[in-house]
């Protein structure tokens, strides 16, 4: 009877941790989605190497929120096929959150050098292209940022080159031809704008990961308690 109370607490903590899953699947996507937002509703990040991360987060968060259907299902039924496949599962996303985590950390000046390449390459099409010109004055404004490097990459494109004259979304303060006014300028760029962003918000981002690690974990843990329990015999209702 011990055992049978062990297990029904467990299968009864197998419903409780899905839910908790099931949120943290969520959040990973909402994650996912502002990060993509943040990081490309401009349109100058356009290759894969800058915006992978988000996808891959906004990916893993679907992934994790279809799998808790295998744990509730699981549970309920006392299915150890699908306990056991819900359980497999959740290993395999926990070894590619890990990996994921390692890569990102080993490729991170890569993905800066991206960024930098990309939007040198937007900073040459300013002149001739509105959809690209939108896109480097809201990036501007919003990371208080002017050129890639430094304010002076302007002077290498058109129709600011050869002149000290910057576009008015690098000012401190915007208005009608600010960009005219050196001390007015945003001296840092934005390659380093963003490193800064990322920088502020990498807790928030650590703290959503560990969260969604311990959770993975104890529900591998209630997983193979559960599998145990069935496979035994004994009356998890």
């Amino acid at each position: 009877m011990a055992m049978e109370g062990g297990m029904k607490c467990v299968k009864y903590l197998m419903f409780l941790f899905n839910f908790l899953f099931w949120i943290c699947g969520i959040a990973l996507i909402g994650l996912g989605i502002f990060l993509q937002i943040q990081l490309n509703s401009s349109m100058i990040i356009k290759n894969t190497s800058s915006s992978g991360a988000p996808i891959a987060i906004i990916v893993v968060g679907v992934i994790i929120f279809f799998i808790s259907f295998f744990g509730c299902c699981g549970a309920a039924k006392e299915n150890y096929c699908m306990v056991t496949t819900f359980a497999v599962l959740l290993v395999l996303i926990f070894l590619v959150e890990i990996a994921a985590a390692i890569t990102g950390y080993v490729f991170k000046d890569k993905v800066r050098s991206a960024f930098q390449d990309s939007f040198l390459e937007s900073m040459s099409k300013y002149n001739n292209t509105k959809d690209v010109k939108d896109a480097v004055d809201a990036l501007q404004k919003d990371f208080h940022c002017c050129g890639a490097i430094n304010s002076s990459d302007w002077t290498k494109y058109p129709p600011f080159n050869g002149t000290n004259i910057v576009p008015d979304s690098c000012c401190k303060n915007i208005s009608t031809d600010c960009g005219r006014i050196p001390a007015n300028i945003n001296t840092v760029g934005c390659v380093e704008g963003i490193n800064s962003w990322i920088k502020r918000n990498v807790a928030i981002v650590a703290g959503v990961a560990l969260g969604i690690a311990f959770f993975e974990i104890l529900g591998i843990i209630f997983a193979c308690c559960l599998m145990k329990g069935i496979r035994s015999g004994y009356e998890v209702m």
